[in-house]
C-alpha cells in the first residue's frame, strides 16, 4: 500500500498505432485498463501513416496520444513472410520518451483482466547510468519460441525444447508470480510487454545497432531479436500472467503453466485477430473474453454518445 500523500511519478503506459486495422483493439485496451483500475493513463504512440478517423476516434474518446517516427533500420531486412515486423521496429521508440519516467510498453491487441500497475514500479537500472552496463535494463516476458503453428520460415531452434516456458512445466505454481531466467531458452524476450525507464544512453545504443547491417541482418524478430542480442541477460523476466500469448493457453504448448484466474494481461499474437472474429465464431476460446469486453466498451461509449464504427 502507497502512503495518501504519495504522488504517482511521470509513468504511462503507452502503444504504437500506425493504421486503422488495431484501432478497435487499442480502445478495447484502453477501456480495460480503466475498468480495471489503473491509474496510470494510456497514451497512444501514432506515427504519420495514423489516418485523420482514427485521430478523431482518440480525441472523442480523450485518449492522451504523442506524434512518435516510423522507426526503420539504416539497411533494409525482408520480412515478408511477416511484414507485421515492418512496424515492430518503432516499438522501441519508448526507450527514447525521456520526458517520462517509466513506460510500459503494450501492444494493441492485449487485452487487461486485472490491474497491474505494479510493474510501475519494479525496480530497474537509473537512466542515469552512463554505460547502462547493469542487469535490470528493462522487464519483460519471455517470447514462447515452440513454434505450434510450424511455420516454416521461422528459425530451425525455434522448438519446445528451447522455450523458457518448458523449463516451468515441473513448477506451475512459481510460474504464476516468477518469469523463468533471462537466459533460458533462447532468452529472447516477447516485444509485446516493455517496463522501461526512458533513457538517451538506452536509445542511442539501440540506434547503433539498427545501423548495423550485420546485425540487422540477423534479426529475424526485429524489436525482440535486436533487444535479445544488445541486452543479453541483462533484462528482468516477468512471468507469463503479464503477456500471456494466447498460443499458451492451447494443448500440447504451455498449458501445464496456463491458468485463466491467474492471466493478469492476455496477448492476441498471430491471426487471426479476435476483432475480425464475431461472438459464436470465434476460432479460439480465449477471443470470447475480448469480443464481450469489446462489445462492453461499445455500449458504455454509446451511452455517452459516442458511435463511430470503432
Amino acid at each position: 500500500m502507497q502512503p495518501e500523500w504519495w504522488i504517482p511519478p511521470k509513468a504511462f503506459w503507452t502503444t504504437l498505432i500506425t493504421n486503422t486495422k488495431y484501432l478497435s483493439g487499442l480502445l478495447t485496451l484502453d477501456h480495460s485498463l480503466k475498468k480495471h483500475g489503473s491509474k496510470y493513463p494510456l497514451v497512444a504512440l501514432y506515427t504519420d501513416t495514423f489516418p485523420e478517423e482514427g485521430h478523431h476516434a482518440l480525441d472523442i474518446r480523450k485518449i492522451p496520444k504523442k506524434r512518435v517516427k516510423y522507426l526503420l533500420p539504416s539497411v533494409h531486412k525482408d520480412f515478408s513472410n511477416d511484414q507485421r515486423f515492418y512496424d515492430c521496429w518503432s516499438k522501441l521508440t519508448p526507450f527514447s520518451l525521456i520526458e517520462y519516467e517509466r513506460v510500459v510498453q503494450l501492444d494493441s491487441d492485449m487485452l487487461v483482466l486485472q490491474n497491474m500497475d505494479e510493474l510501475m514500479d519494479i525496480v530497474l537500472d537509473p537512466p542515469s547510468s552512463e554505460d547502462n552496463s547493469g542487469s535490470r535494463v528493462f522487464a519483460a516476458g519471455h517470447a514462447c519460441v515452440c513454434n505450434p503453428l510450424k511455420k516454416p520460415h521461422y528459425p530451425k531452434n525455434w522448438i519446445p525444447e528451447n522455450c523458457a516456458f518448458t523449463s516451468q512445466h515441473n513448477d506451475a505454481d512459481s510460474a504464476q508470480t516468477e518469469g523463468a531466467s533471462s537466459t533460458a531458452g533462447l532468452g529472447m524476450p516477447n516485444g509485446g510487454l516493455q517496463v522501461v525507464n526512458p533513457s538517451k544512453n538506452l536509445y542511442d545504443q539501440i540506434l547503433h545497432s539498427l545501423t548495423s547491417s550485420s546485425k540487422v541482418e540477423n534479426y529475424e524478430f526485429a524489436d525482440q531479436s535486436l533487444l535479445s542480442d544488445l541486452f543479453w541477460g541483462r533484462w528482468v523476466p516477468l512471468p507469463y500472467t503479464y503477456n500471456a500469448l494466447k498460443t499458451l493457453r492451447w494443448e500440447g504448448v504451455h498449458s501445464p503453466i496456463w491458468r485463466d484466474e491467474r492471466v493478469k494481461n492476455i496477448h492476441y499474437i498471430l491471426s487471426p485477430k479476435p476483432w475480425d472474429e464475431k461472438l459464436g465464431e470465434e476460432s479460439n476460446e480465449t477471443h470470447t473474453w475480448w469480443l464481450k469486453a469489446n462489445e462492453e466498451r461499445i455500449a458504455d461509449e454509446k451511452g455517452s454518445g459516442i458511435s463511430d464504427g470503432f
